[in-house]
């Protein structure tokens, strides 16, 4: 599985580094050159260390050491941010928001001249020792300089040991909602996203929501052939219709009635 918001592999220009550098692939080539099938496929994430509170770990949860990277166009990143604010870590892990416009660099970072980067923390990277950086591909590329994937958001980067630890966003929201509660406010501390009792169910509506509705609007979408198109947008609305359907027969506003849990921040 793979949840992030995709930018181009690289290619030369005035940001990328000496070969191996040489793709040409273009922003919208998302379906790889030669695929008959025309079906948008994912790459794995690259990054996939955790935050963890066990003792000698590489990433202990620690506060004003972490910042995430995030773009509001990105729905991916977007529960990375619920998963924030519902556990209590605006003073603990910092963010900052890429602007929306993808270009044929990826991502790039807001400037002073930017008058349509309105939101919160549309700025420029604001961790220490990036004052150059115009884009996110250049944090991947400080941390492996033969990185040759995509750039991707959201990112979740350690200003201590300045790495990515990870740019997997269902792992960042599972970081997120248990491995700060020794140092978050005692009232999230109770804010449960992965329940010990319904955590088969949440599994098994990940399984199938991820790939019809999360990827499958990308699948839809990015499809280079009718026949792939037809194939997931049909998938898609069935899904769809699905989730609709159970929400109607619940007994509460969440996946699971009263109790909101990370099927409802990543559906």
């Amino acid at each position: 599985m793979v949840s992030s918001c995709l930018s181009p592999v690289p290619q030369n220009g005035t940001l990328t580094q000496p070969p191996p550098y040489q793709a040409t692939t273009k922003i919208t080539d998302w379906v790889a050159k030669g695929d008959a099938s025309g079906e948008f496929k994912r790459q794995q994430s690259s990054f996939r260390n955790s935050i963890s509170r066990e003792p000698g770990a590489q990433f202990p949860p620690e506060a004003g050491r972490y910042h995430l990277y995030v773009s509001y166009a990105c729905p991916w990143a977007t529960r990375t941010l619920i998963a924030r604010k519902l556990k209590g870590l605006e003073d603990i892990v910092s963010f900052s928001v890429v602007h929306w416009h993808m270009g044929g660099q990826g991502w790039r970072f807001a400037t002073a001249e930017d008058t349509d980067a309105e939101g919160e923390n549309v700025i420029p990277d604001p961790v220490e020792g990036h004052e150059a950086f115009t884009h996110i591909r250049q944090v991947y590329f400080e941390v492996n300089p033969q990185y040759e994937g995509r750039f991707t958001v959201p990112v979740l980067y350690d200003k201590v040991q300045k790495t990515i630890v990870n740019n997997e966003s269902s792992e960042i929201l599972r970081m997120f909602g248990t491995e700060f509660d020794g140092i978050i406010a005692e009232e999230y501390r109770g804010v449960d996203l992965y329940p010990e009792a319904l955590r088969k169910e949440i599994e098994e509506a990940h399984g199938w929501q991820y790939d019809l509705i999360n990827n499958g609007v990308y699948k839809s979408g990015f499809a280079t052939t009718q026949a792939a198109y037809e194939k997931n947008v049909v998938a898609l609305f069935e899904a769809l219709d699905r989730a609709e359907k159970h929400l109607a027969e619940g007994k509460g506003p969440y996946w699971f009635g009263e109790k909101l849990t990370e099927v409802d921040i990543r559906l």
